[in-house]
Parts: C-alpha cells; structure tokens; sequence
C-alpha cells in the first residue's frame, strides 16, 4: 500500500473501483476500501444498459446523462478488456417493451410519447410484431416498443475486471471503514476496523446507500441516500436453442419486471423496488410475483432451472439521480446515489469524478448533479 494516497475510496462496488481506476490513468497514488469490494448492489445487479427504456417524465436531465453514459460504453470495454483480458460480456441486444393487456400497452406507449420527444429511437410495435421478434413470447401479448439502443454487460465479469485493473495499478484494502477523520473543516482520512487511520488530501465517497451513515460525517454533507431493495433471481437454461435473444421488459395488469439474457444461458430476472430499509432477505412474495409476471409473458421460461434468489439495496436518492462532486466540506467528494443506473453510469462517473481529482474541472455532464442541490436554501437576511 502507498505510504501517502493521494485520494482514499471509500466503497469498492463498480463505481468507486472505477474511479480508481480512471483516478490512476491520471497518476494519482489510489486506495480502495471496502471488505467485500463488488459484493453490494453491483452483484446483485442485471446489468442493463438502459438510457432510453429506463426514460421517464421529469427526469430529462438525468437521461442525457445516461445517453452520454451509454455512448462511452464501448470505449470503456474495450479499454478494460485490452487491459485486463477479463471479458466483460458487453452485447448490443436491444430491448423489447411488451405489454400484456391494453392498459398496458398505453402506458408503455406514453413512454414511447415521451422517448420520441426527446429525440430518442424507439418503435411501437403490435402484439404480432412483438411476437415475430421474440417468437417464446404468449399470445396473450397486446403490444410492445423496441428500443434498439438499449445494451447490456455483465455486471459481476465487469466487477472481476474492474477489481483486476484496480489491483495492478492502485491498493485495494479488504477492510471496513469506522470513521472519517476531519480536523477542523477538512476531511483528512478515515480510520479502520484494524484500528489503523489512513490519510490522503482527498477522500471520495462511494459507499451507495451506506454513504449517509459513515461515522463522523457531519450532517451538512450528509447525502440524502436512502437504500431501495430489489429482489432478483437468476436462472439457468441450455445456450441451444435459446430461448430469446434480447432483453426483454413488461407490465402485467400494471406490474413491472424483466428477463436479461446471457450469451451463455444464464437469465437474471428482475427486480423488485421496495421500500424496506436495509433489510435484504428474499421473500417467498417477491420470488412469486417475479416467477409468475415472467411465466404470464414467457410460459417457456418455466423450464429453466433456478440457480439463485438475491436482493441487493440500490442507493436511492430524491430525483432519482447521482450525486457527483465536491462537498461543502474540504476534501471530500461524493460518488453516490444512482439508484437503477448504477451499472450504466460506471464509465462516465468514473471519467468525471477522476477529472476533478486531477484537475479540480468540473465536467459539464456531471454539472447537474451536484452535491449541494439538495442543500435547503439561505434564510434571507
């Protein structure tokens, strides 16, 4: 371990490896901490790549920041994989929206309304059409959207990668954070389970819906973070025939969930969003409900062989978006907030957060989410 960092990671899920990462391209000495780096939600994720079927009304500068996110996606791959030799399992596969009955399909068409508005590729397709692309598919399909930009990786070979290229260029310490370390204004390390104390010029924040309770933070920089449970399964079936080929999303009577399919014949299915706390059990309900919108629109789906029940706490916030950038406080610098973007902003959080350590610029991109929008405002005079 470098005896003087430059900058201290607090959380190793695949944000703040890749911010070490990136942080290391610019000649910053890096250390990572986190016990169980890539082990929260970054594992429990499905990996969708989602700018435009993940769009919603009120979020419009949260989408271009996905948009920007999904358009440096190949470049990150490719330059983690020349790197690393680690396969990241990034495919360009699409995805196809469906709806089981008319309800259904109006609301799927009002995010259609709402993608075309903003200039995004998206087709409204007929129950038929909808089946002709993915012939496993009910009858009982009313109709659908395609949007062919969606992608995806997979989640868990990406954090292998990350945590390989983290390893050979900075430290990554197995360890648990008790405390900040702040004297006067500033922020100036944190202490360990060990016992030790660690000390750099910058700590950055990225611990995802753990960020708020670090000990020692004070509250004025305290991120309103909150954790959102997701339930996910994942499942198994022969690489031949397939099953499906791209991701495929739907609302049954109002409900959502989605299948991703790997390359290899794995299928995650997902995901829940509860309000639940910190709690992560898997429930008897949530299995169901997923098992049983999946078995609605996909019947064959039945036959797979069920490998793994998880849920995972994504890091939520109030507007849905990240929390990117310096604090009110000295020397410290926040990564956190994501939420259900998680894996698709990994690239450019990453590029951005690493930018301002090395150069102290801000990236225009990143400009909307700073981390003092939800500071409440002066009293006047």
């Amino acid at each position: 371990m470098s005896e003087s960092p430059d900058v201290l990671i607090v959380g190793g899920g695949l944000i703040g490896l890749a911010i070490a990462w990136r942080a290391s391209g610019h000649g910053l000495r890096v250390t990572v901490i986190d016990p169980h780096p890539g082990r929260g939600a970054s594992w429990a994720a499905a990996g969708m790549l989602a700018p435009v079927s993940e769009a919603h009304h009120g979020e419009e500068a949260l989408i271009r920041l996905n948009m920007a996110a999904a358009e440096a996606y190949p470049d990150f791959v490719d330059e983690l994989e020349a790197e690393t030799e680690v396969p990241v399992g990034y495919r360009r596969c699409g995805t196809l929206m469906v709806g089981f009955d008319a309800d259904d399909v109006r609301a799927l068409h009002d995010v259609a309304a709402l993608q075309g508005s903003l200039g995004l590729a998206v087709e409204r397709l007929s129950g038929r059409a909808c089946r002709e692309l993915e012939p496993m598919l009910t009858p009982s399909v009313s109709g659908g959207i395609h949007v062919p930009g969606d992608h995806q990786v997979d989640n868990r070979r990406l954090v292998h990668a990350l945590t390989v290229a983290v390893e050979r260029r900075a430290t990554l310490l197995r360890q648990r954070v008790t405390g900040l370390v702040v004297t006067g204004d500033r922020a100036e390390g944190v202490t360990l389970d060990d016992g030790r104390s660690l000390h750099a010029p910058t700590v950055v924040l990225a611990a995802g819906c753990w960020s708020r309770d670090l000990p020692g933070l004070p509250a004025r920089v305290r991120p309103p973070v909150r954790p959102v449970k997701g339930q996910v399964l994942r499942l198994r079936i022969p690489i031949e025939p397939a099953l499906f080929g791209g991701t495929i999303r739907w609302l049954v009577e109002g409900s959502p969930g989605y299948v991703v399919p790997r390359a290899d014949g794995e299928l995650v299915l997902g995901a829940t969003s509860e309000e639940r706390g910190f709690d992560t059990e898997v429930t008897a309900d949530g299995v169901f409900q997923l098992l049983r919108g999946a078995h609605q629109v996909i019947p064959g789906i039945s036959e797979a062989t069920l490998t793994e029940c998880r849920a995972g706490l994504r890091p939520g916030s109030p507007d849905n978006a990240p929390m990117l950038g310096r604090t009110a406080m000295e020397g410290l610098v926040m990564a956190t907030g994501h939420h259900r973007n998680g894996v698709l902003l990994t690239p450019i959080t990453a590029r951005a957060i690493a930018a301002l350590l090395a150069t102290g610029e801000v990236d225009p991109v990143v400009a909307p989410f700073a981390t003092d929008r939800f500071a409440a405002p002066a009293a006047p005079a």
